[in-house]
């Protein structure tokens, strides 16, 4: 196997999200994202579009897109959103399923696993404290 192959391999395989090591996953999801197409992360960073809706008494519907380049955002949105749902650990997809774009997904996973000021300080300690001795 030659070295292109080899990174195809390694490049095709969603990063897998490990506890304690969001920062890192953080990353390798932005790399593999951009990596399949650069305007995804975009869509997972920024938010995709609004979608239409439509309120007919008094009950508000979404209006299905029409024309092409919404199509394609709404691929797009889906993309990004299923290779974020493909990163997560099989145990917390279903917690996450609720979240309908990308964005909002990813503000969650960061909240759930990227942990606070304080886990990140105490994180930091231990890491000084093991490779001190």
């Amino acid at each position: 196997m030659d070295l292109d192959a080899a990174h195809m391999v390694a490049a095709s395989k969603v990063p897998m999200l490990k506890l304690g090591e969001f920062e890192l996953w953080r990353i390798s999801i932005e790399q593999y994202i951009q990596m399949m197409d650069y305007a995804l992360w975009d869509i997972v960073e920024n938010g995709n579009f609004i979608p239409k809706t439509q309120t007919v008494n008094y009950v508000e519907t979404v209006i299905p897109p029409t024309t092409a380049k919404e199509k394609l955002q709404r691929i797009n949105e889906v993309k990004a959103r299923s290779t974020l749902m493909t990163g997560l650990p099989n145990e917390h997809r279903l917690k996450f399923n609720s979240f309908k774009d990308a964005k909002s997904l990813l503000e969650a996973i960061e909240k759930r696993f990227g942990g606070n000021d304080d886990t990140k300080k105490t994180q930091r300690n231990l890491l000084k404290q093991q490779y001190e001795n």
